[in-house]
This record gives structure tokens, sequence and C-alpha cells, in this order.
């Protein structure tokens, strides 16, 4: 088969699309061949070095896509059915096995490029939304990074919760984008950011802050209001500072940490998220930009154009 491959860690040069073994099928697996796989950051990180990674080279990444299953070791599922998964490694490549726990079933209404479009980044937004902090009706909220792929569906379920949402963006191009996205207020992270929010707040502070830039942890501490919520979790902008615990002690306030991986831990978890993410979306309750497609075999203008910031909209690797 073919996949999307790198044996050195680099720029998006080291990119190599190359003939690689078939995968084997293990009992209780499925072999999916792929018709869309999401590109993410996270693949990027992989690339450079900087972030976990299975296998020896030469390397496959991508985690996210959705297919055909071909073979099926599995009684669960048959040849035929149309799947997708969000936390399966090597997605990059034209057959991908995956694991009977992993599989999440698609209805014929979803499709293909819909499922890779959205399951990686919906389904972190949901647990955010749902668990780090279950967001209510009347709360105010600020979103860090708001035009990233997470930061507009955390926006969209928030505005569905009835939440008052502020969006934060570097770009002032972005910031169209936030407010279709619904957000009641849009505010430029630069010099005099945390007092545009506190005036909106009629200086009370933000209820919940969701914060994926790590180095505004301590920024986003100070928005937020006395017992308030910080979510931490990502660190697209660098490590955050520690923070003293007798802060929380004296403000009331809570930190939580989120991962994706922490809350994908059985099929009946996988498969009820993406149920109710794929309801949301059918409804018209989150709406998504059209992705941005790429063949399977042009890697390395993909993790380009990612990386350059240009687009609105998911990435997708086309086999």
């Amino acid at each position: 088969m073919k996949a999307l491959t790198f044996s050195k860690f680099g720029g998006p040069e080291v990119m190599e699309y190359i003939d690689v073994q078939d995968p084997i099928l293990k009992k209780g697996e499925v072999l999916v061949a792929m018709e869309a796989i999401g590109l993410n950051y996270a693949d990027i990180y992989r690339r450079k070095g900087n972030y976990h990674l299975k296998g020896t080279p030469p390397y496959i990444a991508g985690y996210e896509g959705a297919g055909v299953i071909v073979a099926s070791e599995s009684p669960q599922f048959k040849e035929g059915q149309r799947v997708a998964f969000a936390d399966v490694p090597y997605a990059n490549a034209e057959l991908v096995t995956v694991s009977e726990d992993h599989v999440i079933p698609l209805s014929d209404d979803i499709s293909f490029e819909l499922a890779a479009s959205v399951l990686l980044q919906g389904l972190t937004a949901h647990y955010l939304a749902k668990d780090s902090h279950a967001i209510q009706a009347r709360e105010s909220v600020l979103i860090h990074a708001a035009s990233g792929g997470v930061g507009q569906f955390l926006t969209q379920i928030a505005k569905m919760k009835g939440a008052t949402v502020i969006g934060l963006t570097r770009s002032e191009d972005k910031a169209a984008l936030i407010k279709e996205n619904k957000a009641d207020k849009v505010v430029l992270l630069q010099e005099g950011w945390k007092e545009e929010v506190m005036a909106f707040t009629q200086g009370k502070g933000v209820d919940v802050v969701y914060d994926s830039v790590g180095i505004t942890l301590m920024d986003s501490f100070e928005v937020c209001r006395e017992g308030g919520h910080v979510v931490f979790y990502g660190m697209s902008g660098g490590d955050p500072a520690p923070v003293d615990p007798r802060m929380l002690m004296d403000s009331s306030k809570t930190l939580t940490g989120g991962d994706l991986w922490s809350y994908l831990t059985s099929a009946e978890q996988r498969q009820t998220r993406a149920k109710e993410l794929f309801g949301w979306l059918l409804d018209g309750s989150i709406q998504i930009a059209e992705p941005v497609r790429f063949k399977l075999s042009e890697g390395e203008e993909a993790h380009k154009f990612l990386e350059s910031g240009q687009s609105a909209g998911k990435v997708l690797l086309i086999p």
C-alpha cells in the first residue's frame, strides 16, 4: 500500500509518499480502506519530533479518518461497513487496522469527509464543554484561539448551551470568523486585552476560561472571576508558568487539565460522544467550514498549508 511517511524529523520537506507493507490484521481488528484522513497540528508536532510517535522509521503519522471495512476479524463489524475513528495510529495510509473498540460506525447521512473533519476537534470540544466544565446558560466563557478548530466547535457549543462567549484571537483577519460562530465579543490578544475582557464583564471577570495557549495561563486567572474556573488543555504558545496553590485557595479559583484520551476510554464512550456530536451537526446546531482537500501524495503541500494558518476549515488528505 501507499502511505505518507517521514524517516527523519524536520520541515514539510521530510514527508515522503512511498510503498510500505500492508498492515497485518489481528483478532478483534478490522481493516479499513481510507476515504478521508484528518490532518492535525499534532501530526506536525510528530513530524518535528516533539510529540509522542508510534512505530519505527519510516514513520506514519495521523490518528483520524474514515473509510470502508474491507476485512474483519471482529464479530461486531463486517466488510462493507462505513466507519470512522478518532484515535488510531498510522492513519496516513491507504489501509489502516482499527481495534473494534475504536471503531465509530457511520450512518449514511454522515459523509466520510465530514467524519474525518470533525472527530478529533469536535470530540475535544465536547468533553471540554461537558466534562472539564459543564457550561451552563448565562455563564460567561472566554475561549483562547477561538478561530482554531477546537475553538470554533467550543464557541458554538457554548452558545448552544446559552452562554455568553468572548473569543480571543491574535489575528484581526480571524475576527469575522469568530463572529460567524456566534461569539458575543471578539478580543484581540494584544496589549490591553485583559482590561477589555474585564470591562465587558463589568469588572467581574468570566466564569470559565478555556486556555489552549499555555503561556497565557496566569493571564487567564487574572480575567477569571473569584470562584471561577480555568481549563488548561494545550500549549500552542509554550509551557505555562507554575501555578501557586495559595493563589487558588485565596481566590477560590479552580484549575482543571484536559486531554481527550482521558475520555475516549471505551467503545461506548467513543460511540456515544460521536453520536451526540454528529447529531448537533445534522440538526444545524453546529456548522463547520468547507474542508481543504489534498491528495495523500501531496502531504508536503498539505503540511505547509496547515502550518501557514491560511485555512479556517479542516485540512483533509484523500488517498
